[in-house]
């Protein structure tokens, strides 16, 4: 059994290299960047970062930003990132081809985020029918045309 990577205070840390997709690569390989640990303190900093990334087609990497938030957000506001993380990682299982758990995660997201009065100018209303529509297509073996995984988090002025 390989022994996992730990951080200072022991929690299991992932330091392999990683594709576009966010799948493992083996020790050595030379991945994509990886995106750093530490949340940004500013919700709009941390949403516009995994909006850019989600428009580059990373959905990997905006899950990532979005869990960094979730972990360190308060308890009135961890049903949000929790929300928001898990459709870009049901937006990830698409890209990667994985029908199922993408439709999935994306009702699992739309479900978290469906709580009414959503902070931080969040799109929860068109972010939860965005997502419904695609774990329907998803569930209807349709996969979305090439280009199309995407989600608008903030609001339009």
């Amino acid at each position: 059994m390989t022994e996992r990577d730990r951080d200072d205070e022991g929690r299991a840390l992932n330091a392999r290299p990683r594709d576009a997709l966010g799948r493992p690569l083996p020790r050595g390989a030379q991945g994509v960047p990886r995106i750093p640990d530490d949340p940004d303190p500013d919700p709009r900093r941390t949403l516009a970062t995994a909006q850019r990334l989600l428009d580059d087609g990373n959905a990997f990497h905006a899950h990532d930003v979005l869990e960094a938030a979730w972990k360190a957000a308060t308890d009135d506001e961890r049903w949000l990132w929790r929300g928001l993380a898990q459709l870009a990682v049901g937006l990830t299982h698409a890209q990667r081809g994985n029908r199922r758990g993408a439709a999935a995660l994306l009702r699992r997201g739309a479900e978290g985020i469906d709580r009414g009065d959503v902070p931080h100018g969040v799109d929860a209303e068109g972010l939860i029918a965005r997502a419904r529509a695609l774990a329907d297509d998803l569930d209807d073996g349709r996969d979305p045309p090439p280009g199309t995984l995407r989600l608008t988090l903030i609001k339009s002025a």
